[in-house]
């Protein structure tokens, strides 16, 4: 079966890798694990164990966790820190009774997982989320503040698309006064390409997402204190029971993390610099665009081209456009961040080489007056 076969119009992706778009296109490589795990039966306990001794040493970590998505691993990482192992505390969960559940984070962080907020997937995990500072400043004094008896974790997104940052309480701070006052400190690292600087921060938890960064099938991973990362484990007897990741994601995952590592963070961001000043020089020669190359704004190394787009020249502004890319066939998504600003931006780590070619074919053929 194909998608077209139930009337799914193809999409292309110059977005990244998102869940609304249906994660990642996986290598031959990880689909070819996908298809062997498939063929037969596993011990899962044995699976799991041999998986999370992988993702420790590729992290330089004392453990790790499955798990099948970033929200499912902060749900899960809360639960960890609220319940710990014991089997009664983790079946009553959501509801933690009287142990400590607050979780603090900065009003900043507070994002949405596509669409579901961050709060709630703490309140999966039997937490009650406790915002501290502005959306737009957060001293580290705040963050101390807040922390009581009733404290369990304190949380820590390093996204630089979604939460703020500026004049925000560094991870560096969060980690001190975590340290200060015993209380273990939650990172959502989800999209992050460093596997293990995270990690080494001094973070108890660290989550990654499987498709964002890594090429993998829905899956992710918790990685960190081996005494919490047992408590994730055990959370799979009680809320984590329906966020389980079988046999051929985790296989998958496993697979997707070798063939990134093998190479290294400047290789890869050499050779994304490279393929998009290709593209640039194309897309320079359309009407109405002006496009160069750009670094992501957090100075990691992930190259995008830029477009900026002459309303008169090309008939429409950014927004129409990005709307006339997704309303085509294939349907083309643009990276809208600055949309605001009349620019719009390709970035490479969604995108195949067939779907460059659709890049390129869409914009030619909207702003030479071409129909689709």
């Amino acid at each position: 079966m194909e998608y077209r076969d139930i009337g799914i119009r193809p999409v292309v992706t110059a977005q990244a890798n998102s869940t609304p778009l249906g994660g990642c296109t996986l290598s031959e490589g990880v689909v070819a694990a996908m298809g062997n795990a498939a063929k037969c039966h596993v011990n899962m306990d044995e699976l799991w164990q041999a998986a999370g001794d992988f993702m420790a040493e590729v992290t330089g970590t004392e453990g790790a966790c499955p798990i099948t998505g970033a929200a499912a691993g902060m749900a899960i990482s809360v639960a960890a820190c609220i319940a710990g192992t014991d089997a009664l505390s983790i079946q009553r969960l959501p509801d933690a009774g009287g142990l400590p559940n607050e979780i603090v984070l900065q009003k900043g962080h507070s994002i949405s997982y596509g669409g579901a907020p961050i709060t709630q997937m703490i309140a999966l995990g039997g937490g009650r989320a406790v915002e501290v500072g502005a959306v737009n400043e957060t001293p580290a004094s705040h963050i101390a503040g807040a922390i009581t008896e009733r404290t369990a974790a304190l949380v820590y997104v390093t996204s630089h698309t979604h939460a703020v940052h500026r004049k925000g309480v560094s991870l560096d701070e969060m980690i001190a006064v975590g340290r200060e006052h015993g209380v273990p400190v939650i990172v959502d690292a989800a999209g992050e390409e460093d596997l293990r600087r995270w990690p080494a921060s001094g973070a108890d938890l660290v989550i990654y997402s499987g498709p964002k960064a890594l090429g993998a099938p829905t899956s992710g991973f918790v990685c960190g204190r081996a005494d919490l990362i047992a408590a994730c484990r055990a959370q799979y007897h009680g809320i984590a029971r329906p966020m389980k990741v079988g046999k051929e994601n985790l296989l998958g995952l496993l697979q997707a993390i070798r063939e990134y590592t093998s190479v290294t963070a400047d290789e890869r961001a050499e050779a994304q610099r490279v393929r998009m000043a290709r593209l640039s020089d194309r897309l320079d020669r359309i009407s109405g665009l002006s496009t160069r190359v750009i670094r992501d704004e957090s100075g990691r190394g992930i190259y995008r081209v830029l477009l900026t787009i002459d309303p008169m020249t090309a008939g429409r502004n950014a927004t129409t456009l990005a709307r006339e890319m997704v309303d085509g066939t294939p349907s083309v998504y643009l990276r809208d961040f600055k949309m605001h600003l009349g620019q719009l931006e390709v970035d490479p780590r969604g995108l195949t080489a067939d779907g460059e070619e659709a890049v390129v074919r869409r914009l030619e053929e909207l702003l030479r007056g071409k129909t689709s």
